[in-house]
């Protein structure tokens, strides 16, 4: 009988480095995470900035695309920084069950970062006068 191929996982050969790198991988995520939040906290302040814009539309509608280019930006940064960190826990455990799984990551994110670049674009181009 074959025996099962075990995958390559770095905790049995450099047990200190992968719990080392384990300890990186959960800052880069929590740095992800702020990110998020600063942009989501920047977005609130420009809308309620545009709802205290005044009477009129076009000064709010402008204030709004604002605060959603600012929230667009940051959730991209966002999807970077944790594509970083996917790639770092591929090397934690080489299995193609974690490759695969960071081939969807990366996919679902690549798409998302289209359509929000699409949308950036659209914002601008409604903006220009």
């Amino acid at each position: 009988m074959m025996e099962a191929q075990r995958a390559i996982v770095l905790q049995d050969h450099l047990p200190a480095l992968a719990d080392a790198l384990g300890w990186v991988i959960l800052a880069i995520e929590l740095f992800g995470a702020l990110i998020l939040l600063v942009g989501l906290a920047r977005f609130i302040a420009a809308y309620v900035g545009s709802e205290l814009a005044g009477p009129t539309g076009v000064e709010r509608h402008s204030r709004a695309n604002v605060g959603r280019i600012l929230l667009a930006r940051y959730i991209l940064m966002a999807l970077e920084v944790f594509i970083v960190a996917d790639l770092l826990m591929v090397l934690l455990s080489m299995s193609m069950t974690n490759l695969l799984f960071l081939g969807l990551l990366v996919l679902i994110r690549s798409v998302v970062s289209y359509f929000l670049e699409h949308e950036l674009k659209a914002i601008r181009e409604d903006g220009a006068p």
